[in-house]
């Protein structure tokens, strides 16, 4: 397992070991002794998915308390993450990384950054492990609009599919 370090302070890259043979493949993509020898020391308590169509986009989502790790199991999924802290003199800068089943990588996204995940393949399926319970509408959570100016982000779609939440940028 490999850990890289991103442009953004606190999101790291997680590429794992892959090993391949004729009968496929095997991944270890979390190991809690490895990231806490290498100061990741997290308590996740909760691991959800997500299906998603081709060209839907979901987010700017994120917290104020929550630590994610975010892989992509199925497909092709061109995730952002943006730094959504108000009070950063870093706030608004994103960087995107293509996530898929091939590559295997993972992306830890610290609290007070937010992702966006876009399907580039007929159908993706996106893992979290979260160190906080999901809930719909919890306190603390936050969401911007997809193209807020602020943040510039660059998609490789320019009509994504959006739900009523990512079209508006907050909670309905």
């Amino acid at each position: 397992m490999e850990i890289v370090k991103t442009k953004l302070d606190g999101v790291l890259l997680i590429k794992p070991d892959t090993f391949e043979d004729f009968r496929g493949s095997r991944s270890e993509i979390y190991n809690k002794d490895f990231l806490a020898k290498n100061g990741i020391d997290l308590d996740f308590v909760t691991d959800d998915y997500a299906v998603t169509s081709k060209h839907v986009l979901r987010g700017l989502h994120g917290d104020d308390r929550g630590w994610k790790i975010m892989s992509c199991f199925y497909g092709k999924n061109y995730s952002v993450v943006a730094n959504c802290d108000e009070t950063s003199k870093n706030f608004g800068q994103w960087e995107a990384f293509i996530l898929s089943d091939l590559n295997k990588w993972s992306l830890l996204v610290p609290p007070k950054y937010g992702d966006i995940n876009m399907a580039l393949s007929d159908q993706t399926v996106v893992y979290y492990k979260q160190t906080i319970y999901y809930n719909v509408n919890p306190k603390g959570q936050f969401t911007y609009k997809w193209d807020d100016p602020r943040f510039k982000i660059w998609l490789p779609v320019k009509n994504p599919i959006l739900s009523q939440r990512d079209e508006e940028g907050k909670y309905v």
